[in-house]
């Protein structure tokens, strides 16, 4: 992952882990939609302001992970987040779960994300948020 990367910030709660003391796998899905969501908050987009502005939602479509090593209780992560593709309708995300300290890759994957109504239609990216995805896509190019 060459681009500029979004980097968020996680710490193990003793709710993420399961009986034998590790991650849970899903809850890798949740940091990485937590990270997904900042990201485009830093670039000025709010989930609840897309949906009221633009009446679009993301809905996860595809998601590929390889769970590498486990993270254990208190230990602090970084999601980094980068736009790997973008079309009309759809953002394809490499993100990456790596230990704070040494970042040791825990989790790699690639999340796909459509623009949807409320209703559940397709949709295509609002023209701010594609301009503002397309400058990070460029950033790296």
């Amino acid at each position: 992952m060459s681009r500029p990367a979004h980097l968020w910030p996680v710490r193990v709660y003793y709710e993420d882990t399961d009986a034998g003391g590790v991650v849970y796998y899903a809850n890798y899905l949740k940091f990485m939609e937590r990270g997904r969501t900042e990201f485009l908050r830093e670039l000025g987009f709010a989930q609840s302001a897309l949906r009221k502005e633009y009446g679009v939602l993301f809905a996860v479509v595809e998601a590929q992970a390889r769970f590498l090593r486990p993270a254990r209780l208190d230990e602090k992560l970084i999601v980094r987040t980068e736009v790997a593709e973008l079309s009309g309708a759809r953002i394809t995300f490499a993100q990456a779960v790596l230990r704070e300290d040494d970042e040791t890759p825990l989790v790699e994957a690639r999340v796909v994300v459509a623009a949807i109504s409320e209703e559940g239609g397709a949709r295509r990216i609002p023209q701010p948020v594609a301009e503002a995805l397309a400058r990070h896509l460029a950033e790296g190019a």
